[in-house]
């Protein structure tokens, strides 16, 4: 990461865009799903579904259909399972760039691709989030998402408590390539003492996950 880079995270970081006071009367936790492996339906669906809960799938639309690096990704028949079986889709841009390189114009003309991605495989053009591919984000980009989407999701590692910012959401991560039950655990106590809203994200789901999968 060269200067401009770290500068531009530190800033983003540290400058509100879309703030809320929690009143929460207890702890929250949400599990997502970033890019929307095949396996994190018809692996993890599973096991949500053994314990009554629901996951948000943040779906970019290139990966319809694909195998990448040894990753088979999501169909429209699983887009239409999933919501059925109640869980939500968010939206992850269209090509899963990074949204900082983008102009404001090519920013746009993505989400409005996804969206009538979205349009033709559901029916349903305005989805309620938004999760920044690999987690890039500059104040820009997090002013933009907050006027289109009710939250957008980060990966910058914590619990959101307190005072929110919903343009860029905190999580921890569940991933093979760092995996770490203390940070884990750590974050759930957080989340029980604080009334937090605790957001876990993974990707792929198998008993030889990718580093980025559990």
């Amino acid at each position: 990461m060269n200067l401009i880079e770290r500068a531009n995270v530190i800033l983003t970081r540290s400058l509100p865009i879309k703030t809320v006071r929690s009143n929460a009367s207890t702890a929250v936790a949400s599990i997502t799903f970033d890019d929307f492996p095949k396996s994190a339906w018809t692996v993890a669906g599973a096991i949500l579904a053994r314990h009554g809960a629901m996951a948000t799938y943040y779906t970019a639309g290139r990966f319809c259909g694909q195998t990448e690096d040894g990753i088979e990704y999501y169909d429209q028949a699983d887009l239409v399972a999933l919501r059925d079986a109640g869980h939500e889709i968010g939206c992850h841009s269209f090509a899963h760039d990074q949204a900082p390189r983008l102009s404001n114009r090519e920013l746009n003309a993505d989400l409005d691709l996804n969206a009538a991605f979205m349009t033709g495989a559901l029916g349903v053009q305005d989805l309620p989030s938004y999760a920044y591919p690999y987690g890039a984000s500059s104040p820009r980009t997090k002013a933009r998402m907050a006027r289109r989407f009710a939250t957008a999701r980060g990966i910058r590692s914590g619990v959101n408590s307190g005072t929110i910012d919903l343009a860029q959401l905190k999580s921890i991560p569940l991933e093979a390539r760092r995996w770490r039950p203390d940070e884990i655990d750590a974050a759930i106590d957080q989340a029980v003492a604080t009334r937090g809203w605790v957001i876990f994200f993974t990707h792929d789901v198998s008993q030889s996950p990718s580093p980025f999968g559990c």
